[in-house]
């Protein structure tokens, strides 16, 4: 190349160069909350608090969001029967609520101390969707239990159609050598040995059309320093997932995870300390946690069949943007 058609492209690049610097001097990056929803959501900070575990929705300020106004139901889940575990709070709750509104009836699987929050996620269902709720205390760590529920649900509604894995335990540890061993078991017998359980337990009720739903995590796919044992456990969720869609494929039976971001849940004051609960979720490029409302249509399109029965499989990721890891 000649010395005159060098020096043309080196004017060209300093001259794209010039312009982009003074672009950047002028524009400022915002750090603001992200509002893209059908409503306002709360921002950070997010006031002081810290719970006992498991934690309770209804001590939470400000109140998780999931009663999704904005969402109209339209019959993707017409008489199916599902049964969710976790469903009192968080994102399971706001499930639920959505899988009733689109014509299901649900069984919630809690810890039996969640009871207050169990019975206004039963309240809602059956006053303001029109739908049965079927309340299920219990510990889902243990198989005996993971039978009686699912055959409770099947006695109470004559049918299953959809299982939703959703419990978790998380608890934040700075190095590998603070988890104990009572700590990892814990984890993953709530988190996986509690999924596979209950997938077990239900099997012999599922098929042709119906839907298992796994919740997995962003921390899952990216990791995260403090929830080494948690994020295992997520993904080996996100393994589960993959392995026995294949598995069940045969069936007709369709398996599928979604790995949410932060979602503004009971988990969280019951895992942080209080002054770290003020920042949670704002490190994604939405700049605020999500709330279960937001999460929980992710759900409905993965159970119904009308929507996604080309679909199993995947790990569809609710994160709030792509950056990862830095928020939980």
């Amino acid at each position: 190349m000649s010395t005159r058609k060098t020096n043309a492209t080196v004017a060209k690049q300093r001259t794209v160069q010039r312009r982009i610097d003074a672009k950047k001097s002028s524009h400022k990056k915002s750090d603001e909350a992200v509002q893209a929803g059908a409503r306002r959501q709360p921002e950070n900070p997010l006031p002081k608090q810290h719970q006992q575990k498991p934690g309770i929705e209804a001590k939470l300020k400000p109140r998780p969001q999931y009663r999704a106004p904005g969402y109209r139901g339209s019959g993707k889940l017409e008489d199916k029967v599902a049964i969710i575990t976790g469903g009192d709070s968080g994102i399971g709750r706001a499930v639920a609520v959505l899988f009733a509104r689109e014509g299901a009836d649900v069984a919630i699987v809690y810890l039996d101390v969640e009871q207050v929050d169990a019975e206004e996620t039963k309240r809602v269902i059956e006053s303001d969707e029109g739908r049965r709720c079927l309340l299920i205390p219990g510990d889902v760590r243990d198989a005996n239990f993971c039978h009686e529920a699912v055959q409770r649900t099947v006695d109470a509604f004559g049918s299953l159609d959809i299982l939703v894995n959703n419990a978790a335990f998380q608890e934040h540890a700075d190095t590998i050598e603070d988890i104990t061993e009572d700590h990892l078991d814990l984890t993953f017998r709530t988190n996986i040995y509690g999924y596979f359980f209950m997938t077990q337990a239900a099997l012999p009720h599922l098929g042709e059309g119906s839907a298992i739903l796994n919740t997995g995590s962003e921390t899952g796919i990216f990791g995260n320093a403090a929830l080494l044992d948690y994020s295992s456990t997520k993904g080996a969720i996100h393994a589960f997932t993959k392995s026995l869609a294949t598995n069940l494929a045969p069936r007709g039976i369709r398996v599928n995870a979604v790995a949410p971001g932060p979602v503004w849940t009971p988990l969280n004051p019951a895992d942080k300390p209080g002054l770290k609960v003020k920042d949670f979720g704002h490190g994604t490029s939405m700049k605020r946690p999500a709330q279960p409302e937001e999460i929980a249509p992710a759900y409905v399109f993965l159970a119904a069949p009308v929507c996604s029965s080309y679909v199993t499989g995947i790990v569809l990721p609710v994160m709030g943007g792509v950056i990862g890891a830095t928020s939980a």
